[in-house]
């Protein structure tokens, strides 16, 4: 896998980076990217919330990192991960631990802000964590898929893709469509506001 995020290193150095190999040029990993810079946006509405004591909004946002999170995740997860465990067993393995423990801590809001005092500071210190994950995914996973993947391994991920869709909002701002087959359809999809 390509080097390791130092922390040095920014989210917009890696955006950059992801730019310049062209990985966000593969249908599949710009929409993950996209879906990154809207987690990664939500996470400054997080720290905003926590600013401003307002528990019950980081719940609110805890929640809509999750339900981004979640077809993010099954893409990931059955689609891009299988097809480079092989080769990066532990690093696949290290990413997908991260995902579960990113998934607890969000979950504590599923059903209501929660009573536990301490989960607004859990949750700010698992949004860090989640924070250098995307970077981890950006400067490693992504340009290390685009350089040593199949055609059949694309194929089988846009799959996986076809079949939890995604959140991100076409360009007028409506739900965007219900997964196509095809590239160029899916292609048009953006980030929406996160209101």
């Amino acid at each position: 896998m390509p080097p390791r995020i130092h922390a040095q290193n920014t989210f917009e150095d890696c955006k950059r980076m992801c730019e310049y190999c062209g990985c966000q040029a593969v249908t599949t990993i710009g929409e993950l990217t996209r879906e990154h810079d809207l987690v990664v946006d939500l996470i400054g509405d997080v720290r905003s919330a926590h600013t401003a004591g307002d528990t019950d909004a980081m719940t609110v946002i805890a929640r809509r990192i999750a339900e981004v999170l979640g077809p993010h995740t099954a893409v990931e997860e059955h689609g891009l991960f299988p097809a480079m465990a092989e080769e990066f067993p532990e690093q696949i393995a290290a990413l997908e631990t991260e995902h579960r423990r990113i998934e607890a801590v969000l979950g504590e809001a599923a059903d209501g802000t929660p009573a536990d005092p301490g989960w607004p500071l859990r949750l700010l210190d698992t949004l860090n964590v989640l924070r250098a994950h995307i970077l981890k995914e950006q400067d490693g996973v992504f340009p290390a898929a685009l350089a040593g993947l199949s055609t059949e391994d694309w194929e089988a991920i846009e799959a996986v893709r076809a079949r939890v869709g995604t959140l991100l909002r076409a360009v007028d701002g409506q739900p965007a469509p219900p997964p196509a087959t095809g590239r160029a359809n899916r292609s048009t999809s953006v980030e929406a506001s996160h209101a």
